[in-house]
């Protein structure tokens, strides 16, 4: 099995994280068959990168702008059976490459129905540590996995983007990632928007029916989490544009599918957690509280972004892949 990694890029002001993504990606004790990094409409980043990394595969994003057109402009240009995304600002273990090779290689005994893999994204606080009132159940608005994913191997609904891997036939034969869900740099103004692994992923499902989709808790990666994304401000902004990408998900791949597994999760992970934060309160930790209104917080905003974001859909007679008219 030949496996690409893909690095997207866009800004010299994470110069540092993207050498340390890179390094992380050298260290790999299954070492990627290439590595490309995909530079979002910079000229200066893409001239200095291509300067740096020798040994890499630097190109322009070919695509459109954002997050989507630079995995559609990777995934065109890898060469493996096997694309592998990493954020910019993540660090992978060196077991990453490995665990993905397992869970997808038949010669590992894996099901040759397993077409995509996420793994195991842990966050790494630039304040230090966990702010007391985060609450796990909802380390997704910080691009991490959340409590309520399963604990081991197992087909979930859709992977995390900056940790994934998937079969490059199969993201070509349903036609690559739409823009207009996740979001896009342009202008640098767009709300802190995502989904398009989660459209993605649901798609790729309805059009080949049978593929499974496979969380992988060894394919470990650490992803940065800078101090303005650890305020309760961040927290509401990021679930609040949650809820108008997964009106937008909804609207592509139909609410059924597009909502099932947060249906699942407000109804199951949700509540518990709410139930935890009080009974650690009456434990003796003051914080268990804030988790808990934090929890009720996030999904009251998510939910009014969803309400929001179908309303606009209805009202203005959006298509997917339009340009994003939500960003206001």
């Amino acid at each position: 099995m030949k496996i690409s990694v893909v690095i997207c890029v866009y800004t010299e002001e994470r110069w540092d994280d993207i050498g340390a993504a890179v390094r992380s990606v050298r260290g790999q004790r299954r070492p990627p068959d290439e590595l490309i990094l995909v530079v979002d409409y910079n000229p200066e980043l893409h001239l200095r990168l291509k300067g740096e990394y020798t040994d890499a595969i630097v190109v322009e994003n070919s695509h459109d702008r954002g997050l989507s057109g630079g995995k559609n402009t990777g995934t065109a240009t890898a060469t493996g059976d096997v694309v592998a995304f990493l954020d910019d600002d993540a660090v992978a273990d060196a077991g990453w490459l490995e665990a993905f090779e397992e869970a997808m290689s038949e010669r590992h005994g894996a099901d040759p129905a397993v077409v995509g893999v996420g793994g195991l994204t842990k966050p790494l606080w630039d304040t230090g540590a966990r702010p007391r009132w985060f609450p796990e159940e909802f380390d997704w608005t910080v691009g991490c996995t959340y409590r309520g994913l399963p604990a081991e191997r197992k087909p979930i609904r859709n992977v995390m983007g900056g940790n994934a891997a998937f079969r490059r036939e199969a993201v070509q034969g349903v036609g690559g990632f739409h823009s207009g869900i996740g979001r896009s740099v342009q202008g640098r103004k767009s709300r802190p928007l995502g989904c398009e692994e989660t459209e993605f992923c649901i798609r790729l499902s309805q059009r080949r029916p049978g593929s499974i989709m496979m969380f992988e808790p060894r394919a470990m990666i650490g992803h940065r989490v800078p101090a303005v994304r650890a305020t309760f401000r961040y927290f509401r902004s990021r679930c609040y544009a949650e809820g108008l990408s997964k009106a937008l998900v909804a609207q592509s791949v139909g609410a059924a599918d597009g909502l099932s597994s947060e249906r699942a999760h407000a109804m199951k992970a949700l509540p518990a957690g709410v139930l935890r934060g009080v009974g650690e309160a009456l434990r003796g930790d003051p914080a268990g509280l804030s988790r808990a209104g934090a929890i009720v917080v996030g999904l009251a905003w998510t939910a009014w972004g969803l309400a929001v974001g179908s309303a606009r859909l209805r009202l203005r007679g959006t298509r997917t892949g339009a340009p994003n008219d939500q960003e206001q």
